[in-house]
């Protein structure tokens, strides 16, 4: 008896998604529960699994395609039938490689077409076409023994090849330029045209949304982070040893918000309409990058929590984005966002808020740098902060408030202790 296996329900107010990635393949066996496809949503991606075990029988959807809420996209053969014999099995067989071949075309997916059954990520595909490394090589470390983005490059690494993508580009790849006329060849050039994914499509349109309708500006402070680098050192494995996790600089960011959040209100709110929605409580929005783009999940009642359990929640997002695992419910809602760009190494940004927030806390690198105190000049090892904000409802006397309670807190962090 055949299953039909169609699109699940994705979250509210989701309608539909795009086939991301097929797991599987005509003719693939699959277990009960076992993911056959990868849904890209405006969020996240899902993996849609197998209600039943059996056999793929059909593929409603081709990589790229959009699909609704409900629709058929495969059925799955319960059981699975006996292998064919002859000239059945070859013509399965055939069949098997058109479709897949025909699907890897349209998705520019040139790195798994060197072997069918193996399901490579586009990040992983990226990689291995712009490390020319084969992707068949290479024992995977991620989940379920699949390949990640960080075992080509480990790959290509012990190979010595430090080829770029011109050296293996796919071929779909448009040649753009060959040798120079000045006599010494510059080689063959290539540039390749990836469609966008459905993420990074809304993350383009939110973002973009959020100049056109807020009214944007940023306030910078410097922080000095000896007090904060102090704790750490002194109690981090003591910490760890009780919470089973390590002490971050994350935590404190998100008390010390806390306590700005409290005292300047407007900064945790936003405008719905004609009106400003306040709340009492702090969801904040986290900045994860994920191999599709970045995704912000929430910490729920941030002011409630204590640093292990906000550092906990911070590590289970980073660990689920690579993994793609986090879901539609863990991103919704979020009153305030912290953005940490200093993880790679940037000095100074001017974040964007994430709508309908009305403000955003950027973190950066951490450098030691000369600065005057009590008279004299010392080094200290300082942190730009940088708080973007809708001035239509915060007003820069505000901002600049906020982000000196923000301040003040890591400077001192018993301030997060006694509430000033």
């Amino acid at each position: 008896m055949a299953t039909e296996i169609q699109v699940p329900q994705l979250g509210e107010s989701v309608t539909e998604g795009t086939i991301g990635e097929w797991l599987k393949n005509v003719g693939d066996a699959v277990a009960v529960d076992e993911p056959i496809v990868s849904l890209e949503t405006d969020k996240v991606a899902v993996e849609v699994p197998s209600p039943v075990a059996g056999v793929i029988r059909s593929l409603g959807a081709e990589v790229g395609d959009t699909v609704e809420v409900g629709a058929v996209i495969a059925t799955v053969e319960e059981g699975g039938a006996p292998a064919a014999t002859g000239e059945e099995a070859a013509r399965k067989e055939q069949q098997a490689e058109e479709g897949q071949a025909k699907r890897e075309a349209k998705s520019g997916d040139a790195a798994a077409a060197s072997d069918a059954s193996q399901t490579l990520s586009p990040a992983v595909r990226r990689a291995v076409l712009e490390h020319g490394v084969d992707p068949t090589t290479i024992k995977g470390t991620g989940k379920d023994g699949r390949l990640t983005k960080e075992d080509v490059i480990a790959a290509a690494k012990n190979k010595g090849d430090d080829s770029s993508i011109a050296d293996a580009a796919p071929a779909q790849a448009q040649q753009v330029g060959t040798a120079s006329s000045g006599g010494e060849g510059r080689g063959a050039r290539a540039e390749e045209r990836v469609k966008m994914t459905r993420m990074r499509q809304t993350i383009a349109k939110r973002l973009k949304g959020a100049q056109d309708n807020a009214a944007l500006l940023t306030t910078f402070n410097d922080c000095d982070m000896s007090a904060v680098m102090e704790a750490r050192g002194k109690y981090k494995d003591l910490f760890a040893k009780k919470h089973d996790i390590k002490l971050g600089f994350m935590g404190f960011f998100a008390k010390a918000a806390c306590l700005a959040l409290k005292d300047v209100p407007a900064a945790n709110a936003y405008i719905d309409g004609d009106e400003i929605v306040y709340h009492d409580y702090v969801d904040i929005s986290v900045a994860v990058s994920a191999p599709n783009g970045l995704v912000v999940p929430v910490i729920r009642d941030a002011q409630a929590k204590g640093f292990a359990q906000i550092e906990k929640d911070i590590a289970d997002f980073g660990s689920r984005a690579r993994e793609g695992t986090l879901t539609m419910d863990d991103m919704k809602g979020g009153t305030f966002t912290i953005s940490n760009g200093g993880v790679f190494g940037s000095l100074m940004s001017t974040p964007i808020i994430n709508p309908p927030q009305s403000a955003v806390l950027g973190l950066h690198r951490i450098e030691d740098r000369p600065v005057v105190v009590d008279g004299e000049i010392v080094i200290r090892p300082m942190m730009y902060l940088a708080l973007s904000y809708d001035h239509r409802l915060i007003d820069g006397r505000e901002a600049v408030t906020a982000l000196k309670i923000i301040k003040e807190a890591i400077e001192d962090p018993t301030r997060m202790l006694i509430d000033l």
